[in-house]
């Protein structure tokens, strides 16, 4: 019987815009545009501020997230479901781009 990867992210980095690079366990990385689901507003409006888009992105609850409070709540976050994050486009590790 095959075993399903459960998508786990262990690292997010902001990209250009509202992209964010998303780092599996398995080793993959994804290109994640949050711009759509920015524009909606609602509970993604804070996110609509670059600043804060950018520097408070982190992993909480396996995924890409936002940490609203500042004290990583896992119950106070924005956070998107793994496994449209994992359905994102595959890339290159940018950071070894950068180099």
């Amino acid at each position: 019987m095959e075993e399903t990867y459960f998508p786990t992210v262990t690292q997010a980095v902001p990209g250009d815009g509202y992209q964010v690079y998303a780092y599996f366990t398995d080793g993959s990385i994804h290109l994640y545009d949050m711009a759509p689901l920015v524009a909606r507003g609602g509970v993604f409006a804070p996110l609509q501020d670059m600043d804060y888009f950018q520097n408070k992105l982190t992993v909480m609850n396996n995924t890409i997230a936002w940490d609203v409070t500042g004290d990583m709540d896992v119950t106070k976050c924005i956070d998107i479901d793994p496994f449209d994050v994992y359905e994102a486009p595959a890339v290159t590790d940018p950071l070894e781009d950068a180099g």
